[in-house]
């Protein structure tokens, strides 16, 4: 098959040659699943990752409970089909985190509260969690009514955030099994960037 180009009327045409493209059926995908996905949780995905990863910082009860009542503050990241990391936030209405925090969803407010980031144990140590973070607060910029996000970490987990652009509100009212934490927040405002390059 041959197809006629002339970028001139001054220029003769000439002919270029489309190349036939056999596919060999060996070669062909055995599957249709996307290569990655970041998509809202729903219960069956969180009952799998906790089951499989085994480690999560939440209850599986926890999970489903905030799954349940807000599942669009969730976002995880699949893999072949296959969830490899995911964070969980629910709405909140105060200026600082409290106790209370910890176990309410607030709905229609313009605060939201992540309670979780994480990631398949198989999969750590190769950068999913700053770039699910990312996916994730240009997700709540997109959503209308939103200004910011707040969430608690320990000390050795603020750089981690500050590189992903919260600020420190200072020491957090909220205690775990005497464990102290560092509330954090993250301002909405603006417009959501353009797709960084994050090589997923």
């Amino acid at each position: 098959m041959t197809q006629q180009v002339s970028g001139s009327p001054f220029l003769k045409p000439f002919f270029l040659k489309t190349p036939v493209r056999v596919v060999n059926p060996l070669r062909q995908r055995r599957h249709t699943l996307p290569a990655s996905e970041f998509r809202n949780l729903t219960p069956q995905d969180a009952i799998t990752f906790v089951l499989v990863s085994g480690e999560c910082p939440l209850t599986l009860d926890e999970v489903l409970n905030f799954v349940g009542q807000c599942p669009e503050l969730s976002l995880g990241w699949f893999e072949e089909g296959q969830l490899v990391a995911f964070i969980i936030g629910t709405g909140w209405d105060k200026e600082r985190l409290s106790q209370e925090a910890m176990t309410q969803h607030v709905p229609d407010t313009p605060t939201v509260h992540i309670h979780v980031l994480s990631v398949h144990r198989h999969c750590r140590q190769q950068g999913k969690g700053s770039i699910l973070l990312w996916r994730y607060l240009q997700y709540l910029r997109c959503m209308p009514g939103l200004c910011r996000a707040l969430l608690i970490c320990e000390d050795f987990l603020v750089p981690f955030y500050l590189k992903a652009g919260f600020k420190e509100k200072g020491s957090s009212a909220i205690s775990i099994s005497n464990m102290q934490f560092q509330e954090m927040e993250f301002t909405l405002g603006g417009q959501a960037f353009a797709r960084r390059n994050s090589g997923c």
